[in-house]
């Protein structure tokens, strides 16, 4: 999709944030679209203030009843470890491309303006995330 995507920008959609304490400790950004969580790995965690761009390593997408759950993956299955909810709530999408998503996130910790642009020179999945000012 190259366009702008005026669907989604047009309702609110919900995102979670799981803390996982998996081999290495990392945050999981979920955004619902199109009757999935897109999912990213954000090793240090979304920035809390203008200015900080963090790592965001697109995943598989999940089932949205994902999204609900805190708990233990056992041992040997994929991204074994403790996850917890860190943060939740709705977010509108401004911007949904290809290569350049912005969403205005409504959670009980984190709100505001967020941006992921592809970061096609470090590989076809990894993205950098930063809050936008204001």
């Amino acid at each position: 999709m190259k366009a702008k995507d005026n669907d989604s920008a047009a309702s609110a959609a919900v995102f979670v944030i799981h803390e996982h304490q998996a081999r290495t400790h990392h945050f999981d950004f979920r955004l619902e679209k199109d009757g999935v969580l897109k999912s990213w790995a954000v090793p240090k965690g979304l920035p809390e203030s203008p200015g900080t761009k963090r790592l965001a390593v697109q995943v598989e997408d999940h089932a949205l009843e994902y999204g609900k759950f805190e708990g233990a993956i056992p041992e040997g299955e994929y991204g074994a470890g403790e996850v917890k909810i860190w943060d939740q709530g709705t977010y509108q999408a401004r911007e949904w491309t290809d290569d350049r998503i912005a969403v205005n996130l409504q959670g009980k910790r984190i709100q505001g303006t967020y941006q992921l642009i592809r970061f096609r020179k470090a590989g076809e999945n990894n993205w950098l995330i930063f809050k936008k000012p204001g």
